[in-house]
Parts: structure tokens; C-alpha cells; sequence
């Protein structure tokens, strides 16, 4: 029943589905006469996409969880046993000739390799699920990293199963302190969700691109990619209050402990 329910509002987040079911709710009212209430909610409903299809808007609300974690240069970032990488991204670049990490500002694998190369980290990290982490693989690749210097955690659905799998496979290899890269939206709640795994994680946020151009075409004009990113964001913002108020624990080492305690890593069972 759980997961139902959560695949209901994780659907919902996008604002053409919700505006959908208003609207249905609406013409239901209309049928039994309740036509004021009928009109307010189709109103709603339609202004509810259109202001989410707005690049400005999108870009907006997206940027309360970006600039929660600042980006930083990977020369500055700090010593770390690990840098996990989380999937998601396109790789549409993967065609292209002698590609370098450097040129790819929005991607969170080459946001890992940088760190990689700073020698921030000996190894690297590449989670998610089995077809994921295949072209993970060969991206990594492609960029330099050697197969010796990346590990695969590829059974991960989504990113709770990420953090307790990550989790596992740190403490399989000794692993305490990670740099943990994902996109700036998705950043928080990753954060939260390995910190409550016990892993001592530092956040490498990615840069992703604005939906609003300069111009005012770009900023006002609706379009499907903003209303999309907006979606993304609204899940996002669902999934950091599930997660804020798990009452249960994902440490897979040490799962008596009621709450993970600061300081506590999955090597200390």
C-alpha cells in the first residue's frame, strides 16, 4: 500500500498530472451543480501548469534547492577515502571524439572525474542500476579513469537504495569519508538520505543548466522543458520531507540503531 501511495504523489509533483485530476474534479462538481467551486478549481488547475511552464518560474523554484550547496572547484575540495557518483544525466556526449572532463560543466561523471584527477580521491563510485552504472562505466572510461580506479554498486533503484548499497560497499572496502556527486536539485536530499545511511559525506553539487535564456522570450515564454524541470523540482522537495521524517533507519550495518549518531561511519560496527 506504501509504495503505492508514494508512486501516486511522486506523479502528482508534475503539474500536468495534478491540473489533469483538478480538471476531472472540476467537470465531476459541474455534474452535480456546484458550479462556482467547479470554476475555481479548472482555474487552478490550468494556471497551476502554465505558471510551472514558465522558464523563470521553473528556474526559480528549482534554485531553493540548488543554492543549498555551493558549487565548489574540485582542486578545493577536501581529501576524501571515495567519490561516489550518482546516475542520472544525459550522456549524449558520449559520441563525441577526444572529449575532456573540463567540457562538460553539467555532467555529474565528469564533475567526479575532475575530483578524480585533483586527486581528491583514489577511487570513484558509480551507483545506480545495472544498466545505469554499463554506461557509467563506459563514460568514466572515455573520460581517462582507469577500470582500476572505479567500483560499481549497481543495484540501486533509486536513491535510498544508493545510499544503504554505497553504504555496504564502503564499509566492505574501508571506506569512511566520500565526496558525494549529483546535480545541485538533487543534492539535499541526497545528503540527507547518506547521512542517514552513517556515511561521512561531503556535497559535490552539478551545476544544471537554466531554463530562462536572456531574452524575454526566454524567460516568459512557456515551454515543456521548464514545466518538466519543475516536476523534478516539485519530487525533489516531496522526497526531502519523506526522508526528514523517516522513522526508520537505512544504516545497513548496525539497523538497532534507532538514529544515526554524529560520527558514526559504516566501517564502525
Amino acid at each position: 500500500m506504501l509504495p503505492l501511495i508514494r508512486d501516486i504523489t511522486i506523479s502528482l509533483t508534475y503539474p500536468l498530472t495534478l491540473s489533469f485530476w483538478l480538471l476531472a474534479f472540476g467537470v465531476i462538481l459541474l455534474v452535480l451543480h456546484q458550479r462556482k467551486l467547479a470554476a475555481a478549481i479548472m482555474v487552478f488547475a490550468i494556471a497551476w501548469s502554465l505558471t510551472w511552464s514558465l522558464p523563470l518560474a521553473s528556474d526559480w523554484l528549482r534554485s531553493h534547492l540548488a543554492s543549498r550547496f555551493p558549487v565548489v572547484d574540485a582542486a578545493a575540495l577536501p581529501q576524501a577515502d571515495a567519490i561516489v557518483v550518482l546516475a542520472g544525466g544525459k550522456l549524449g556526449w558520449l559520441n563525441r571524439p577526444a572529449i575532456q572532463a573540463d567540457e562538460l560543466e553539467h555532467s555529474r561523471l565528469a564533475a567526479g572525474v575532475r575530483a578524480w584527477q585533483a586527486d581528491r580521491a583514489p577511487v570513484i563510485i558509480l551507483t545506480g542500476s545495472p544498466g545505469e552504472t554499463h554506461a557509467m562505466t563506459l563514460a568514466v572510461t572515455k573520460l581517462g579513469v582507469p577500470s582500476s580506479a572505479f567500483l560499481l554498486e549497481n543495484q540501486s533503484r533509486n536513491t535510498q537504495d544508493s545510499a544503504m548499497f554505497t553504504a555496504e560497499l564502503a564499509n566492505r572496502h574501508g571506506i569512511r569519508k566520500i565526496l558525494l556527486v549529483t546535480s545541485a536539485v538533487h543534492m539535499p536530499r541526497a545528503m540527507l538520505l547518506f547521512r542517514q545511511a552513517c556515511m561521512d559525506a561531503v556535497a559535490v553539487p552539478v551545476p544544471e543548466p537554466n531554463s530562462a535564456g536572456h531574452t524575454w522570450r526566454g524567460r516568459w515564454l512557456p515551454s515543456r522543458s521548464a514545466l518538466w524541470r519543475s516536476g523534478r523540482a516539485f519530487k525533489e522537495f516531496i522526497g526531502l520531507l519523506a526522508a526528514s521524517n523517516a522513522l526508520e533507519p537505512t544504516d545497513p550495518v548496525s539497523q538497532d540503531r534507532s538514529v544515526c549518531r554524529r560520527g558514526d561511519h559504516p566501517g564502525d560496527a
